[in-house]
């Protein structure tokens, strides 16, 4: 959790205990958000007094430890939360943010991954102040223009962006770990029938159908291989997504006929359409014709699904469930990822 603006008040908090202290909101997972506490000090008391009564109200309610970050900007914010980490509360003082920053390892950066890390390592750049100091021409041809000039601002501390409390997702997405289970179609397939249906769930909702399909495969050495399809026509019915992953799995799985074990699935659906109208299509006798939503069969799919949503709305989730995910234990309960999920 970041508390952002001290002077002004951010902070990096869990994002269920962010809203009962300032509206000025932007969830970020299901446990990390940025809010802005600027208006509601006169309540609360500063910045860090409100990241010191989150942190005793998670541990008394939950049980749970945390770690809050609080400084000026949202990147600084971040940092400071992953400083604090397991357990502990980071205020960085306005006047000593590069003295704070510049000392830190550069992977903390946001936009620096291992790739990135891996190419500033051989030019000798480790910590954020190194990075800092570089000639801007220099970072352009190792990284690129764009992400040249992000870092360059960023290990600055230059950030101007503000709180965005109504973010809309661009893809929607559930993944489930499986602990270590063999590869073997009885094991991903019901897995990948739940992920779908909490997936295509949401985009039927919103009536927001997408075009292209992504799944990830974690195998037991924590190694992840992704692949993924842009279909014609975007979808939204659970039995069609969860066919077309359950392709994709097995696209992974004949790609690596060494790995035996899974430990993760996930399914997300991007290329999201804002205004769609079913395009009816006639019977031409095509392979994928029943993935198809304007396909008589398709339209049947999604029918089906529509009659789900209504049971489930009145009866709730439990009302009914695909047959193919029946008695599938959960990792977490699904109440609780739902309060991860971003609105479409």
């Amino acid at each position: 959790m970041a508390i952002s603006r001290i002077t002004s008040g951010w902070v990096m908090l869990p994002s269920t205990y962010s809203n009962d202290f300032t509206p000025l909101v932007e969830r970020m997972s299901i446990d990390e958000a940025f809010a802005d506490v600027a208006g509601c000090t006169h309540l609360f008391g500063p910045p860090a007094e409100i990241a010191s009564a989150v942190r005793r109200r998670v541990r008394a309610e939950v049980g749970l430890p945390i770690s809050i970050g609080v400084a000026r900007t949202k990147p600084l914010a971040k940092i400071a939360s992953q400083v604090a980490k397991p357990d502990g509360l980071v205020v960085v003082d306005p006047a000593a943010e590069l003295n704070f920053l510049h000392d830190l390892p550069v992977e903390l950066m946001w936009g620096v991954g291992p790739v990135s890390r891996a190419r500033l390592s051989e030019i000798g750049v480790h910590t954020i102040g190194q990075l800092a100091e570089m000639p801007g021409w220099s970072l352009e041809r190792l990284l690129g223009r764009a992400a040249g000039e992000k870092l360059t601002a960023l290990a600055w501390n230059r950030d101007p962006r503000e709180i965005k409390t109504h973010r809309r997702a661009r893809s929607a997405g559930a993944q489930s770990a499986l602990g270590k289970k063999p590869a073997e179609e009885q094991v991903f397939r019901p897995t990948l029938r739940h992920l779908a249906d909490r997936v295509a769930t949401r985009l039927r909702a919103k009536s927001r159908p997408g075009r292209t399909v992504t799944v990830r495969v974690r195998f037991a050495d924590l190694h992840s291989v992704t692949r993924s399809v842009t279909l014609d026509a975007p979808i939204s019915a659970t039995a069609i997504l969860a066919e077309i992953a359950e392709q994709l799995v097995r696209t992974v799985l004949a790609d690596h006929p060494e790995e035996r074990t899974i430990s993760l699935l996930a399914i997300s659906v991007s290329q999201l359409e804002t205004h769609w109208d079913v395009q009816l299509e006639l019977p031409l006798g095509l392979d994928d014709e029943e993935r198809r939503p304007g396909t008589k069969r398709g339209m049947a799919r999604w029918i089906a699904d529509r009659a789900v949503d209504k049971i489930r709305d009145r009866f709730g989730w439990e009302a009914v469930e695909y047959g193919a995910a029946l008695g599938l234990s959960r990792s977490v309960p699904d109440e609780f990822r739902e309060l991860a999920e971003k609105d479409l």
